[in-house]
């Protein structure tokens, strides 16, 4: 079985035709990058997850690998997992590459001093050694709320649950955020010295539910796969020959120093029964149809579209443009 036929969706309205699809892309890539932006070429940042990788393939098709540069942004608490799989996709498409470690500018920042003091505020004796991430009980095991949780690794290896008060929770969140903000500042700088533009790389599951940092991977000049589904992306990196252990990594978000999935952070389920939720609320099918299709209930299904809701909200002040008097 080959990884386009794996990662071909069962739900028909998402299943694409991968030549067509990339042709219609990339030819809009082209066109935006030299009539809008008037660049020459992208700058994008290479993570080792299926979207980056997509986004650098879709950009070597459109513009060839000499107009196209790729980082790599290792920091004290990336899986050296990410690094080696970045390397192997620019190596794929024949990326020229730069690693541009952000640890040491993230610590002079006090990204990992501000993180872990208000981390003692639910655990007080944590300190070196200690590892941690943050989770979310879903909507749809607690009736329709999103509750944060931080889980804490000791140094023998004991994990440990505890209840953020709502200070930690966004104490926490807004150090980490320095990661993502701290990335992008270097994907300009190489952008500006190249004359290129900054390429992102959300899907659409990320850009409708802000699943970004603002200003930080949610910033760039133009984004050629917030159209798609996530499993849209996964047929179009099949077709376009992203590495197989790409494709066949779970999605995670490499940001805590603990391993964490995307539905423990963000979404309610796994990204293909994701989008099949999207896709039945944006395009008004049946509950039970999309209840059908994702082996859900009913009940379920109203709950994930709640959700999704909730989280348009937010997403509407992670897209706004700064407002003005002009």
């Amino acid at each position: 079985m080959t990884a386009q036929t794996t990662h071909t969706p069962s739900f028909v309205p998402l299943v694409l035709d991968p030549a067509a699809e990339v042709e219609r892309i990339t030819a809009w890539m082209r066109e935006t990058l030299r009539v809008d932006l008037r660049k020459r070429g992208l700058v994008l940042g290479l993570s080792g997850g299926i979207d980056s990788s997509l986004s650098a393939a879709l950009a070597v098709r459109a513009l060839g690998a000499k107009n196209v540069f790729a980082l790599y942004m290792p920091e004290n608490d990336s899986d050296p997992e990410s690094l080696r799989l970045g390397r192997s996709v620019a190596e794929t498409f024949g990326i020229d590459s730069v690693v541009e470690d952000i640890g040491p500018s993230l610590a002079a920042q006090g990204c990992y001093a501000r993180r872990d003091a208000f981390i003692r505020e639910a655990v007080p004796e944590y300190t070196t050694g200690w590892a941690s991430k943050i989770v979310f009980e879903n909507s749809m095991t607690t009736g329709g709320y999103n509750i944060s949780s931080l889980v804490v690794r000791t140094p023998d290896g004991e994990m440990r649950k505890v209840r953020l008060p709502a200070s930690a929770y966004l104490g926490i969140v807004a150090a980490t955020n320095m990661k993502q903000r701290t990335r992008k500042q270097l994907e300009y700088y190489h952008a500006d010295r190249l004359n290129f533009a900054v390429l992102g790389t959300p899907n659409r599951l990320e850009y409708d539910q802000g699943f970004f940092v603002k200003n930080g991977d949610g910033a760039a000049d133009i984004k050629p796969i917030a159209h798609l589904y996530k499993s849209q992306v996964y047929q179009l990196a099949a077709y376009l020959g992203v590495p197989s252990e790409i494709l066949s990594r779970p999605p995670t978000t490499d940001t805590y120093s603990l391993p964490q999935t995307q539905e423990e952070f963000y979404f309610a389920l796994p990204y293909g029964k994701m989008d099949v939720c999207l896709y039945g609320l944006e395009n008004a099918v049946p509950a039970k149809t999309i209840a059908e299709a994702t082996g859900l209930k009913e009940s379920d299904v109203e709950l994930v579209w709640a959700d999704i809701a909730a989280k348009r909200k937010v997403a509407r002040y992670l897209h706004a443009q700064p407002r003005t008097m002009i």
